[in-house]
């Protein structure tokens, strides 16, 4: 095997979301930056934001109503 051609493992790398949120991983980064995170992620929190484009959502809602009658 190659030396010195391995980046340097950081077991405890600091992990900084947007939301404030803070928790360590293992990285090759020793401080990594996110916009999302698992705790202000919709998935995560069950909050769900939907972007309503000329009434697409009452549409698809509408149509899925009517497939399930």
């Amino acid at each position: 095997m190659k030396k010195e051609i391995h980046p340097v493992y950081h077991g405890q790398s600091k992990v900084v979301c947007s939301c404030g949120d803070k928790f360590t991983v293992g990285s090759v980064l020793p401080e990594i930056n996110v916009e999302v995170c698992s705790s202000c992620h919709p998935f995560f929190t069950g909050e769900e934001k939907t972007l309503d484009q000329g009434g697409r959502v009452e549409r698809f809602k509408k149509r899925q109503a009517a497939t399930k009658k």
